[in-house]
């Protein structure tokens, strides 16, 4: 690991939306994280971790567990509240959220952490890495939250994610691409989310393998799944990538599939359903057209 990885330089800037409240919510938090569990205590856990699952593979090849003729692999979330919606499910256990989806045949879990506006905590994140045990075949862990220094990226992998999310709108590319360099050092993966095309390049220059595409406008929390159908074309050969938000259907998953989508993520719809198992068979059989050159 290179000295700039260990210290990411810079940090947040200002986006003109939501995140701007998030991130100024979570320094004050990350501050009393680091008093409470120094970094080298940190540290110590994230190295008795058993190795990541590697996030790429999941999405790419699935699991035994996978649905026979699943087209799209899904990420399936838990999540509590947002800004946009308000709360969803203010009781959603995490531990038996994480089972359902890992019955259902998800690739992976994506567990929100953050707490003031979506309800979450790190526990969620330990305690679904705890409700699959040594299972082989579990789906990948991905904390999903508003990261932007090193420290919560070994918190991420002490609490036994295998991936986590970096957000392209609100990381200078510095940043981001230290970001990445010491996700990878700690075995782990990064969903990099991205918005538009420039966010999309300064993705790709960083090194990002997996690209998620964000439908939701955060400015306005408009969803338009146009955006994914927008870009995916201009992802180069190799990456994988995820469409995210705004996928409530089978046309959906379907649509997003055509448009060159290796998997989905998706909370409100699962978490809302009465039958997480149907919901997730409905969104990874929904068939895709033969994508050339991809």
């Amino acid at each position: 690991m290179t000295a700039h990885a260990s210290a990411a330089s810079g940090g947040p800037r200002e986006t003109g939306t939501v995140l701007d409240r998030i991130v100024a919510d979570r320094r004050l938090r990350l501050a009393e994280d680091q008093r409470g569990t120094p970094r080298d205590a940190l540290e110590r856990l994230a190295a008795a971790q058993p190795p990541a699952i590697g996030f790429a593979a999941r999405l790419s090849d699935g699991r035994v567990a996978s649905p026979e003729g699943a087209r799209l692999r899904l990420i399936g979330e838990i999540k509590r509240a947002s800004p946009s919606r308000g709360v969803i499910d203010g009781d959603l256990d995490a531990t038996a959220q994480a089972r359902e989806y890992a019955s259902a045949g998800a690739s992976a879990v994506s567990v929100l952490t953050e707490p003031t506006f979506f309800h979450g905590a790190i526990e969620d994140l330990a305690a679904a890495s705890e409700a699959f045990g040594g299972d082989a075949d579990r789906p990948a862990l991905l904390r999903k939250d508003f990261l932007f220094d090193p420290y919560q990226v070994i918190e991420a992998r002490a609490h036994g994610a295998d991936a986590l999310l970096l957000i392209a709108m609100m990381l200078p590319p510095r940043t981001l691409a230290d970001l990445l360099e010491l996700v990878h050092a700690q075995g782990m993966e990064a969903l990099v989310e991205v918005h538009d095309a420039a966010e999309l390049g300064v993705a790709v220059d960083a090194g990002a393998r997996v690209i998620g595409v964000n439908n939701r406008d955060l400015r306005t929390f408009d969803e338009d799944l146009a955006t994914f159908e927008r870009l995916a074309p201009q992802a180069p050969e190799g990456v994988t990538l995820v469409a995210e938000s705004a996928i409530q259907s089978a046309e959906d998953a379907e649509r997003m599939a055509e448009a060159g989508a290796h998997a989905l993520l998706v909370g409100e719809a699962l978490v809302r359903t009465g039958d997480v198992a149907a919901k997730a068979r409905e969104l990874m059989l929904a068939p895709a057209r033969s994508r050339v050159g991809r």
